[in-house]
């Protein structure tokens, strides 16, 4: 076995993975990664099951090092500067660390969170078949709570496979695809246009469990207490504030705020990755095209394994690039004949 050692790590960042389902009846929430493609990607190029257990990195910074011999990690989700032992990497491509080196990764760039899988998964022990994190709830392994400096992930010893990119479509561009209700009959119609039409932010106090936004406020008819009752991942519940919340993987299984409106399966991701503080707009479609972009992005999903590609390499012989001329006329600093450029006369007489 080897060892991924936290060297240093921001807040928001946590083991997570596919989730936990098939008990919300119960309560449990079903947790699991932000990004559901990102964590998939990263799972694929290293050979893992698409939904295995990751190291979903917050916006900030982040620091790992192998311990113990070598370990096999990639990287995708929101860009970010990365380099191992000085050595720049690529988004989207698997790395292998030697004993020692360390993978310093820096602030996310555009999204909000990028996924680190290591080849082999994360040694732990599920709880309810996941070992994805809800610090609330006290879930999740090795560690119930979020990453720290000084934790360590024991995984397998890498493999030595030949490392590989994925190619991943661009990204929809675009607004967040809604599907209204199930409680849009408690909003008149000028509340629903505001949602439609208006400009909004994620706040900074936002976090797994919800989005909180902020734009207009948006009134309810009847008053903001309903009988509770099921929620899921995309609801967006409006409160008596009239500042709506979208719900998130770590939210609770019901609730007594009316919901305007749903954020379709296929733009969960890209909503998840707005950056708190940058403005986007929601449109809404009909259940039809939603059901439609599900189908189309769960093809995504089974199509991964096949957009892998091995990493070109060549071999650099830097004795025959010495002897190359490849700038052309030789120049010495220290003769300015060398590099002054001839006048027109000068090249006339010559």
């Amino acid at each position: 076995m080897s060892k991924l050692v936290i060297s240093a790590i921001g807040p928001a960042s946590s083991v997570q993975d596919g989730g936990r389902h098939g008990a919300q009846r119960y309560g449990l929430t079903p947790s699991g990664a932000m990004d559901r493609l990102a964590l998939a990607a990263a799972n694929c190029l290293v050979g893992n099951e698409l939904f295995a257990a990751a190291i979903e990195i917050g916006p900030f910074g982040a620091a790992f090092t192998a311990r113990e011999g070598a370990v096999r990690v990639a990287l995708a989700g929101a860009p970010r500067n990365a380099d191992v032992a000085g050595r720049a990497v690529a988004l989207d491509t698997s790395m292998t660390l030697a004993d020692g080196e360390t993978l310093t990764l820096g602030f996310a760039r555009g999204g909000a969170f990028s996924y680190l899988a290591i080849e082999g998964g994360i040694a732990g022990e599920p709880m309810f078949g996941s070992l994805a994190v809800n610090a609330r709830a006290g879930l999740g392994s090795p560690y119930p709570r979020p990453l720290q400096a000084g934790d360590e992930l024991q995984t397998a010893a890498a493999s030595g496979a030949a490392e590989r990119r994925i190619d991943l479509p661009p990204p929809v561009e675009g607004p967040i695809r809604v599907v209204m209700g199930p409680q849009h009959d408690e909003f008149g119609e000028d509340a629903t246009n505001l949602v439609l039409d208006s400009e909004w932010k994620i706040s900074a106090t936002s976090d797994r469990m919800g989005y909180r936004l902020e734009g207009p406020v948006i009134k309810h008819l009847h008053g903001h207490n309903i009988v509770s009752d099921g929620t899921v991942d995309g609801s967006i519940q409006v409160p008596g504030n009239g500042a709506p919340i979208v719900l998130m993987p770590d939210r609770g299984t019901s609730g007594g705020y009316p919901k305007i409106a749903t954020v379709i399966t296929a733009d969960l991701g890209r909503f998840a990755q707005i950056p708190a503080g940058r403005g986007f707009r929601f449109k809404a479609v009909s259940m039809a095209e939603a059901q439609s972009e599900a189908r189309k992005f769960a093809q995504l999903l089974r199509s991964l394994p096949d957009r892998v590609r091995p990493i070109e390499t060549f071999d650099l012989n830097i004795e025959a690039l010495q002897d190359a001329n490849v700038a052309g006329a030789a120049v010495s600093a220290v003769d300015a004949g060398t590099w002054q450029i001839p006048s027109a006369d000068a090249l006339a007489q010559d």
